[in-house]
């Protein structure tokens, strides 16, 4: 699907049918003349030096973000948007994609936890929020990622982009092919960490569905979303202390991530995900003029498509569907595929007749010997018309090559 075209199935009238108070709060527009102007032309934005937008007139003061959307990351359906292909500065949320390439090397092997990361004298004079390294300092790549994540730590995340793309240039690079490849039109990176852009470059922009997309990858990542849940943790043998910059891991029930970021232009952004009830969704905020503002237009977004929005079980894991497969020289002659996890519907809670069917891809027979477990096909969800999710289906028990002396008898 193409990222700029989100599928958004499910109405924004039901998701802000709380009110009149409620949909106005949330889709007030807000302009800060001078950040929309730098974003649209991609030209350098000055440093921070306060706690709200400068440029920003007083209506826009108390508007509560400038772009916004709510994601349901199994089937990618976006449930409130207001204005979520707009780019916008980043901020420290430029390393939600550092995140993601470290996450992946992670997973295919190409790097490990307890790799050392050593400090170079770049990384240690990264301003803002830091650890303080020091050159030569070493540490895990565990402990580095903690830094990034937790305390959202500049000079952990370049030693990371140092250490895994040999420079921040070429870790930049990677990126921005990172993003390009997951369709992110709305995205460029001109930095690793998120910080305002020196006089001359340029400011790392995002939107609201671009980062909605990144989190949707991140939360597939178990090590990610421990650290990002979590308060606060020791770094340097306890003589420092990580504290999670985003506070709906403290105050918004089954909030587990995910990143937060801040400059002056750019405003108070948040890429927020929580799970109630085997459903889990993804808010983000950008542009706010107030820290508060941020957090809790995000757990109101949430709050409400918790209210309004369910994963609906269709079925089990193990259990059997209504379809057999021919097996080919077996000691049975078929086998009927198990569901190999549970599969859900996204649907409104006040929905009751929500309509889904079901594809069983399945081959035309199998060759015994066939394992426990072993996957025998694919179900696939459909709902409008449209894939929602596909899973696996396996053999629920091994079958047995059938043997030519049983072939002969008969199975006597």
């Amino acid at each position: 699907m193409d990222a700029r075209k989100p599928d958004i199935t499910m109405s924004r009238r039901r998701f802000v049918r709380g009110g009149v108070a409620f949909a106005a709060s949330l889709c007030a527009p807000t302009v800060f003349a001078v950040a929309a102007a730098a974003t649209r032309r991609h030209s350098p934005a000055p440093k921070s030096s306060a706690s709200a937008p400068s440029g920003a007139n007083s209506a826009a003061l108390n508007a509560p973000y400038a772009t916004a959307c709510v994601m349901e990351p199994v089937t990618g359906t976006i449930i409130f948007d207001h204005d979520m292909h707009r780019p916008w500065p980043t901020a420290s949320l430029a390393k939600m994609m550092l995140m993601l390439i470290v996450a992946e090397k992670l997973h295919d092997g190409s790097l490990k936890l307890t790799d050392k990361v050593t400090t170079s004298a770049f990384a240690a004079q990264m301003g803002g929020s830091q650890v303080y390294l020091k050159e030569g300092e070493t540490f895990t790549l565990q402990q580095m990622m903690q830094a990034v994540v937790i305390h959202s730590a500049n000079d952990a995340s370049v030693a990371v982009a140092e250490y895994v793309g040999g420079s921040v240039e070429a870790f930049t690079a990677m990126m921005n092919q990172r993003a390009a490849a997951l369709g992110l039109k709305d995205t460029h990176y001109y930095s690793v960490h998120g910080l305002p852009p020196a006089p001359g470059h340029q400011p790392d922009v995002s939107s609201a569905y671009d980062l909605a997309v990144m989190a949707r990858e991140l939360v597939k990542y178990p090590d990610l979303l421990r650290w990002a849940a979590t308060d606060s943790t020791p770094f340097r043998n306890g003589t420092f202390q990580l504290r999670n910059t985003n506070h709906l891991v403290r105050t918004f029930a089954g909030c587990d991530g995910l990143k937060t970021g801040f400059y002056d232009q750019a405003g108070f952004n948040v890429v927020a995900t929580a799970r109630r009830a085997g459903l889990r969704l993804i808010a983000v905020v950008l542009g706010s003029p107030r820290k508060e503002v941020n957090f809790s237009a995000a757990s109101t977004m949430m709050a409400q498509g918790f209210a309004d929005y369910e994963m609906r079980q269709i079925a089990h894991r193990g259990d059997a569907i209504a379809r057999v497969v021919p097996v080919t020289d077996g000691a049975a002659s078929t086998v009927r595929p198990v569901w190999s996890e549970d599969a859900s519907i996204f649907t409104a809670r006040d929905d009751e007749k929500a309509g889904f069917t079901i594809d069983f891809r399945l081959p035309a027979s199998i060759d015994a010997p066939i394992a426990a477990g072993q996957n025998i096909g694919t179900a696939v969800v459909v709902v409008d018309g449209k894939s929602r999710q596909e899973l696996p289906l396996m053999a629920p028990a091994a079958v047995a090559r059938d043997t030519l002396f049983q072939r002969l008898t008969g199975g006597l």
